[in-house]
């Protein structure tokens, strides 16, 4: 009997060691299970939204739900809606869905639904960006009617008025605009060549000074240079000697004339005297020109009749005009010929452009014509004329060239920099243009910023022709549209503080 009793005992205390197990062990897998439901939900719920399967946004009312994706890789963004009811696929065909999208503007675009393939409903319209707006979604599925209302926001700023106005930001209406269609052609900048100077010295001799150099600006008749040349003492010489021969014959003739009028001297006496007096005279005027073409003045050759002591091998190379010394050839001490060109002289003031027109553009191109000229290197442009545009048409190149002379007071056009030259081509009147500083980029677009009240918003354009003040708009922007046409760069920086995100 004791026995039975404490074999009685050992399967009871079995039973109930049996009994807690279970009960443990279901404990532990409903709290498990518990926690595995409560990390979906949390993986699932991502800003203010749920995300479903597709990575959408997850609409529920009940049983039945609705996933709202847009879908944009390789193909235009569309609305791509997938039903379900507890969790199950719905088929596409049983629900009727539309989508309102409300846009900054008080612009609506209504979108509905046709079944894609087997699982999706696809909206008939793309969605264009940005993908900001107030959305309303209505389905109808089972005779019952389902709504849903929800805000997407990117790519806008709010500024209070007082910020607007410190901002310094101004607005303008989109609409028609006058510009300027205009093409491009290759340029470098050359020297004048009509302002060019090769000083030669004209004549033989040995530098003894050097008073200017590479750089130096130079003013006309300025002494650049000073040499001693046998030569041009030789004519020197030659001139002062015929002076002083013509100053005998003169006084010789003269004696003889008065001779000749009182009928002491015979004529014959007479005539041989003025004919010496003439040749003494042509035999100056010829070694005074002599020296003439050496470059010297009038007052340098009297001056060597009147100061005998000077050196008359001393020979002044001056500058023919105002201008820069870009070569020199000589120093001290050195012998130069009379045709060896030792220094040159550009007057800068003005500078050509050597233009390269090609063969499709000539009868666009013709002289007389107002041409903008410009460098990205120094971020400048100035404007100038054609003068001159070729008759002939390279073999190689197929290309004619042409010439434009364009001011260069301060210097900053240099020869031998490369430009770009822009030519009008003609005027049209475009139906939607904005501003060309109201332009922004934001991601890969350019855009304008939209303002409605104190709200501005992005704006991706598709643009056309342009100029240096407009640009044609082919898409984004309606006329009548008010945009930001100045210090727009403002509202870009405060997007991009904000880190601005593309939400779907």
């Amino acid at each position: 009997m004791r026995k039975i009793k404490k074999s009685v005992a050992i399967w009871i205390v079995i039973l109930v060691a049996i009994i807690l197990a279970f009960y443990i062990l279901s404990m532990d897998k409903s709290s498990k299970s518990k926690d595995s439901h409560e990390n979906t939900d949390s993986e699932q719920l991502e800003g203010d939204f749920i995300r479903g399967h597709h990575g959408g946004r997850l609409l529920s009312k009940g049983d039945f739900q609705i996933e709202v994706t847009i879908y944009e890789q390789g193909v235009p963004p569309q609305f791509r809606l997938y039903v379900f009811e507890k969790e199950r696929a719905v088929n596409p065909d049983e629900v009727k869905l539309t989508v309102k999208l409300y846009r900054l503007g008080d612009r609506v675009e209504v979108i509905r639904f046709q079944r894609e393939g087997g699982e999706y409903l696809l909206g008939d319209k793309i969605v264009e960006e940005p993908h900001s707006f107030n959305v309303e979604v209505l389905a109808e599925w089972k005779g019952e009617t389902y709504r849903w209302e929800y805000s997407q926001v990117e790519g806008r700023v709010e500024l209070t008025p007082e910020a607007i106005q410190r901002a310094g930001i101004v607005t303008e209406i989109a609409g028609p605009a006058k510009i300027t269609a205009t093409f491009e052609l290759p340029g470098e900048i050359v020297l004048n060549a009509d302002k060019v100077a090769h000083v030669v010295p004209r004549l033989e001799g040995v530098i003894t000074e050097v008073r200017k150099h590479l750089g130096d600006n130079v003013m006309k008749d300025e002494v650049i240079a000073v040499m001693d040349s046998r030569e041009l003492a030789d004519a020197k010489g030659e001139y002062i000697e015929s002076v002083h021969r013509l100053e005998l014959a003169r006084t010789s003739f003269e004696r003889e004339e008065r001779l000749w009028k009182k009928k002491i001297s015979p004529e014959e006496d007479y005539l041989i005297k003025r004919h010496a007096f003439k040749e003494a005279q042509i035999t100056c005027q010829t070694a005074k020109q002599k020296l003439i073409t050496l470059g010297l003045s009038i007052s340098d050759i009297e001056s060597s009749i009147r100061k005998p002591d000077q050196n008359i091998a001393r020979y002044e190379l001056k500058a023919p005009f105002n201008g820069v010394v870009i070569e020199k050839q000589v120093a001290v001490g050195e012998a130069v010929k009379e045709d060896e060109p030792i220094f040159v002289i550009a007057d800068l003031s003005t500078v050509w452009v050597d233009v390269t027109v090609y063969a499709k553009d000539l009868n666009i191109v013709q002289i007389g014509q107002k041409v903008t000229v410009k460098t990205d290197i120094l971020g400048t442009e100035t404007q100038g004329v054609l003068t001159y545009v070729g008759s002939l048409v390279g073999e190689q190149t197929r290309s004619a060239k042409a010439r434009i002379v364009i001011p260069n007071q301060d210097g900053i056009w240099r020869p031998g920099l490369f430009v770009t030259i822009q030519v009008v081509h003609e005027e049209i009147t475009i139906p939607l243009a904005v501003k060309a500083e109201a332009l922004q980029t934001f991601r890969d677009w350019d855009v304008v910023f939209m303002r409605v009240g104190d709200l501005f918003e992005v704006r991706p354009l598709d643009l056309g022709r342009r100029d240096r003040e407009w640009v044609e708009v082919l898409g984004g922007l309606s006329p009548g549209d008010k945009y930001v046409s100045k210090n727009s760069f403002i509202l870009k920086a405060d997007l991009e503080k904000a880190g601005a995100t593309h939400e779907h």
